[in-house]
């Protein structure tokens, strides 16, 4: 009988796996799996497989380019091997928000590639989807980017190295107060992230004392954002807060606040990711000056951030790093830390990466005990230009060591 021979079942089942249906079959093909791995020899234990879920077609297939590169960089500078075990990243497409497709990869990773341990999970439902299946596994699971601060509290094996929106968002809110902004309206996509980032601004802008003169959630797949503008226009607030998922929906929104003139209006522009990196050059000298509250730039002026930039371009010559390429090479080293630590033991691994401090490309960071979510730098940024007429996001002041204030709100 071939390793494989007893998941066949649970290979065949899991097409027609929902919702209750899950729980008792998983156990029991995980059950199955931990058997045949444990009569299989010392040879399984030298290798660790490593499933990573990202959207690599469709409109969000720059994150699986930017994780799959950045993760390449981490090994190329950190080698394949931790100890006596070698490292392998095997990568399923999710396509996009699409949680039954995330489900069900997880559920084949785990079950037919026997893997040990999961990284990945660009959008929040996606990763709420796998809570069930990881926790019947016991499998740690290292969150690259899904940014809704619930999602370390649906599962013990979570552990976030990204960001959340209540993260980065708070700290703009005291920025702009701090600098005369007193009203604002908030524009978000209307799903999980978007929320959040409306709900930490509004929070720490109204314990501030600012006025939220209007909140609007735009659907996720819109591409024209005329009308939004035209209503924030009406309202002639400060400014305008902005959140969106970073993509072509993204560009549409700052190209839309150009083209309608808000800035000219006096309406200034407040946001996180939207100054994206990928999308910089495209959007032109009309981005100069937009604020955001972010944290990372490929402009970070550190020895850590030079080497993990000169290793990336060195192997890809075309690529452009941005938030999401160190939040994958940060999940990298997490996950190696965990090896190095624990092996194959998952329950383990996450009792060792609770507290770990290192230094990233994006400054100090350490994972919470508690909430098993990273604590970091905030960068309130501008897009500038460099030395060579590149168009960069400068991080000009440093809020230091925030938590996931989502979970810790002080507001």
């Amino acid at each position: 009988m071939g390793p494989f021979a007893a998941t066949a079942p649970c290979t065949r089942a899991r097409h027609s796996l929902r919702g209750d249906t899950v729980k008792p079959i998983l156990h029991a093909c995980i059950a199955a799996v931990l058997a045949v791995a444990t009569t299989s020899g010392i040879a399984r234990a030298d290798e660790i497989k490593v499933g990573v879920i990202v959207p690599a077609s469709g409109p969000f297939a720059t994150y699986g380019k930017q994780f799959s590169e950045a993760i390449a960089a981490y090994q190329e500078i950190n080698g394949t091997t931790v100890g006596d075990h070698t490292i392998e990243f095997i990568y399923r497409d999710s396509g996009g928000p699409n949680p039954d497709q995330a489900r069900a990869l997880a559920q084949e990773l785990i079950i037919r590639e026997q893997v040990d341990y999961l990284g990945g999970f660009v959008f929040t439902p996606n990763a709420l989807a796998v809570a069930q299946l990881i926790e019947q596994s016991q499998t740690p699971t290292v969150i690259f980017n899904a940014a809704t601060s619930i999602i370390t509290e649906e599962s013990d094996f979570f552990v976030r190295p990204s960001f959340t929106l209540w993260q980065v968002s708070a700290p703009m809110a005291e920025w702009a107060l701090a600098n005369g902004i007193t009203t604002v309206v908030t524009a978000v996509s209307d799903y999980g992230p978007g929320i959040d980032a409306e709900t930490g601004f509004t929070a720490a802008f109204e314990a501030g004392g600012g006025t939220i003169a209007d909140s609007i959630r735009m659907p996720l797949a819109t591409t024209d954002f005329a009308p939004f503008m035209q209503r924030v226009r009406d309202e002639a607030p400060d400014a305008v807060f902005a959140f969106l998922p970073v993509g072509p929906t993204t560009f549409g929104f700052v190209k839309a606040y150009n083209e309608n003139d808000l800035r000219g209006a006096g309406i200034e522009f407040l946001g996180t990711g939207e100054t994206d990196e990928t999308t910089l050059e495209a959007l032109g000298d009309a981005a100069l000056g937009l604020t955001t509250a972010y944290h990372y730039s490929s402009a970070h002026e550190s020895p850590e951030n030079a080497l993990f930039l000169s290793t990336l371009a060195r192997l890809y010559p075309d690529a452009v790093a941005n938030f999401a390429s160190v939040q994958a090479y940060d999940g990298a080293h997490v996950i190696y830390e965990m090896v190095r630590a624990a092996g194959t033991d998952g329950p383990a691994a996450i009792e060792a990466v609770k507290g770990m401090s290192w230094m990233s490309p994006r400054g100090p960071v350490t994972i919470d005990p508690d909430t098993r979510h990273v604590t970091q730098n905030v960068y309130i940024r501008v897009v500038d230009k460099d030395e060579a007429g590149n168009l960069i996001n400068r991080e000009f002041e440093t809020v230091e060591q925030v938590p996931d204030l989502g979970l810790v709100n002080d507001y």
